[in-house]
């Protein structure tokens, strides 16, 4: 990828290379069962900011390996993402109809497909990892991709962390508490989306790996108390899903626990922390610094 683009170009060229191997790694909609496929597709497809793999693509950019032996593991990221997505938006959860601006996959199909939509991308994005031909690492770097994003996913992660975010509506927690939740429900993902960048480049010092993990994990509560921030501040036509749902449902977040300015305060934080991890990176790592400030500074 050209150095000298801007951030927006190499955003726009990650997102439409993503879009490309997405489709070229779901299963056709003609094929059976069709409306399964179908339903697979609607969710992944044309919509939705690409954050995973965009951090994957900058990682691997930061570190000079290929975006060609990236395209896997970002695909694997963004189908456990989406997976993860329309599982969330099922009356069981979240209940939401809106998602990426369309229709919740229940609400376009029915609960039962949706339900399946998700486990067909949980486990299609494994067998990218563990059979795709243009992931040229070492068995033990795919053997290691592989165990990052089960336990990225798993109970001790994203899972784990909706759990928790289900237990604790109409409960207090303290700001320890929230980060515990919010380090699996949406930091473990984002972690995971630079670790795998950092895994397709097998002789990788230890201490640049843990700088750049640091980095992800910065991030990854930005993110969310950016999330919260945008709940209460934007609109349901500019966030894509319903606004102002996580406080009508009484769930905990960062303005309700730090109030608006200290929730802006804390993101800004994590931002300054997020770049500091990268102080010994050359301009390669000028995407992900760009990326950290576009997180808390993004108005969808």
């Amino acid at each position: 990828m050209n150095p000298e683009m801007t951030l927006t170009d190499f955003m726009q060229s990650c997102q439409a290379r993503a879009e490309s191997a997405l489709d070229a790694r779901l299963p056709l909609a003609t094929k059976l069962p069709e409306r399964l496929h179908q339903a697979m597709r609607y969710s992944t497809l044309g919509g939705g900011k690409r954050l995973r793999p965009l951090l994957t693509y900058a990682t691997g950019h930061a570190l000079g390996v290929a975006p060609e032996v990236l395209d896997g593991p970002a695909c694997a990221m963004e189908f456990i993402h989406v997976y993860s997505l329309i599982h969330d938006d099922l009356p069981a959860m979240d209940d939401d109809d809106l998602r990426r601006g369309k229709p919740t996959c229940h609400k376009a199909y029915d609960e039962a497909t949706a339900i399946l939509a998700g486990d067909g991308l949980q486990t299609l994005a494994f067998q990218v990892l563990a059979t795709d031909p243009t992931i040229s690492v070492p068995a033990a770097s795919r053997l290691a991709m592989i165990e990052t994003l089960a336990l990225a996913s798993g109970s001790c992660g994203m899972v784990g962390g909706q759990a928790i975010d289900l237990e604790s509506v109409g409960r207090e927690l303290d700001l320890p508490g929230l980060e515990a939740m919010h380090i699996r429900k949406t930091g473990a993902l984002i972690r995971a989306s630079v670790r795998l960048a950092a895994l397709a480049s097998p002789d990788l010092p230890t201490e640049t790996a843990e700088k750049l993990d640091h980095y992800a994990k910065c991030i990854g509560l930005a993110f969310q108390i950016q999330d919260d921030i945008l709940d209460e501040e934007s609109d349901t036509q500019t966030l894509g899903k319903t606004q102002g749902k996580d406080r009508d449902n009484n769930k905990p977040t960062y303005p309700a626990l730090l109030g608006l300015a200290g929730a802006k305060q804390k993101a800004e934080e994590l931002h300054e922390d997020a770049l500091a991890s990268l102080a010994g990176f050359d301009e390669r790592a000028d995407y992900l610094r760009q990326l950290s400030a576009f997180i808390v500074q993004r108005r969808s």
